[in-house]
């Protein structure tokens, strides 16, 4: 009997083990001890994310949903980049005034991340772990997300904040353009309808005409 492990939609692993007769057994257990790996296998990009999340809250750092890529085909996600919240560097701007007291630093150029990617199975793999994190990570007790959400600074929030929101307008953007091309659509049709219909008229006239000369 073959064992292979995936995850689900609600971040559990599944054991898939295959029989003689080749059917499918799926069994679930729990995820709290395991390590994101290379091959690693999820339902959705979904799972994948509740997978990341749960193991950056359980060892201590902030997960930031970062680069993604499009299928040329349909547009949809098909890779996708999930980082600690201390990746990259914040971008140095000129202070508005000498009185205002500096933000904190909260972008020091952390490598950790999984990137994964959408097989044409429709699975997703992991195709690339970094473990290893360039700063002190907070350990979770007891309360879970929770002890990390209350040990981020007002400037880590702000920046949540800022983030979520840059995301939620990206989306208001690509509802907006989906909506103007289903608008456009619409009209397309009505515009043929109404030709259709003329087209009818002018035969239904014709034969008319053609009856009422014999």
């Amino acid at each position: 009997m073959d064992e292979q492990p995936s995850m689900s939609e609600n971040g559990d692993m599944n054991h898939i083990m295959e029989s003689s007769e080749g059917k499918e057994l799926v069994s679930s257990e729990g995820i709290s001890d395991v390590e994101p790996y290379v091959g690693m296998e999820f339902e959705s990009e979904e799972a994948a994310k509740v997978f990341y999340d749960a193991y950056a809250t359980r060892l201590g750092f902030i997960m930031r949903v970062d680069a993604f890529r499009r299928s040329m085909r349909d547009g949809k996600v098909v890779w996708r980049r999930l980082v600690c919240n201390k990746e990259g560097f914040r971008k140095l701007r000129p202070r508005r005034s000498e009185n205002r007291k500096p933000r904190a630093i909260t972008r020091e150029g952390c490598k950790a991340a999984i990137v994964v990617k959408k097989e044409k199975t429709g699975k997703w793999v992991v195709t690339r772990f970094v473990k290893d994190h360039n700063h002190p990570l907070v350990a979770v007790l007891g309360s879970g997300r929770r002890t990390v959400i209350l040990s981020q600074t007002p400037d880590e929030k702000d920046v949540k904040i800022r983030e979520l929101t840059a995301e939620l307008q990206r989306e208001r953007k690509r509802s907006a353009v989906l909506q103007e091309q289903l608008d456009m659509i619409l009209r397309d049709m009505e515009h043929h309808s109404n030709h259709l219909s003329r087209k009818v008229e002018d035969v239904v006239q014709s034969v008319r005409e053609i009856e009422s000369r014999r």
